[in-house]
């Protein structure tokens, strides 16, 4: 059998790269995802999607239960949403609204880079 290779959602790579624009953010790939980190802490979980899918899971203190009223959104699980993480997916066909998931990002990168860093980007 041979393995499938992920087929990336049209808008990952312009997220990530987003992600990566903020002070001191890098990427890496615990347990086999990719995720966004500031300084040794996870603010924004790409995960590994096969189907093409565009699945995030950001912290969102601020805005977390207005995104938790729309269709692609619900709390990510192993207790992480009780802290305010949630997990938006969007369809491989599916057109996330730009602006919207930067912000998220933006708001998970506050949650929990240092002070000092996030009030770089606030």
């Amino acid at each position: 059998m041979v393995p499938r290779t992920p087929k990336a959602h049209p808008q990952r790579e312009a997220f990530l790269a987003f992600a990566l624009t903020l002070p001191e953010a890098w990427e890496d790939f615990p347990w086999g995802e990719s995720v966004a980190k500031v300084k040794k802490k996870v603010f924004v979980f790409f995960g590994v999607e096969l189907s093409g899918a565009l699945k995030l899971c950001v912290k969102l203190p601020a805005s977390g239960r207005e995104a938790l009223e729309l269709d692609e959104a619900e709390p990510a699980g192993y207790g992480l949403g009780k802290s305010g993480w949630v997990v938006i997916e969007y369809g491989p066909k599916e057109k996330a609204d730009p602006d919207q998931v930067r912000d998220w990002i933006l708001e998970s990168y506050c949650a929990v880079a240092p002070k000092a860093l996030a009030a770089q980007v606030e």
